[in-house]
């Protein structure tokens, strides 16, 4: 696996490439700086994504299997701007909304597969984050969807 980085608004995050495919995002820079097209075009987005140039990801991600890849691509599918519930990806993807939350949370990519899109329906719901759901909501007023 080899990792590249970049520090933007929300703090430092590094890409995590394995075989040509995105296969994580980790809250810190790399000890090492890796170099592949795949790396470079990654933190191109999100420097893109960070300055509000960019409206979705287009990078070969690693979706995962079952219920796990339904949710990811599910989340994947919520436009910038938006949320939904964890109750409507439940709906959507034929699972529990507890089983929703657990795959949300287990997303590797967090910001490029957006699970900061998702929420409770009366409550924010939770974020892995540093910073936690405070992260999520800044990620979220950065994108237009949270006005508070």
């Amino acid at each position: 696996m080899i990792r590249a980085g970049i520090t933007g608004p929300f703090g430092p995050v590094s890409l995590v490439e394995r075989d040509g495919v995105l296969v994580g995002l980790e809250w810190r820079l790399p000890d090492a700086q890796g170099e592949s097209a795949v790396l470079t075009e990654g933190l191109a987005q999100l420097a893109a994504y960070f300055d509000g140039r960019l409206k979705r990801f287009d990078l070969p991600l690693d979706w995962g299997t079952g219920l796990n890849e339904a949710v990811r691509r599910a989340m994947a599918a919520i436009p910038r701007g938006e949320t939904r519930t964890y109750g409507q990806i439940a709906k959507a993807v034929g699972a529990p909304a507890q089983a929703v939350g657990q795959a949300c949370g287990a997303n590797p990519l967090p910001i490029v597969i957006p699970c900061h899109r998702v929420t409770g329906t009366n409550w924010f719901g939770g974020f892995s984050a540093p910073g936690g759901v405070e992260t999520k909501a800044a990620l979220l007023r950065h994108e237009g969807a949270l006005l508070l």
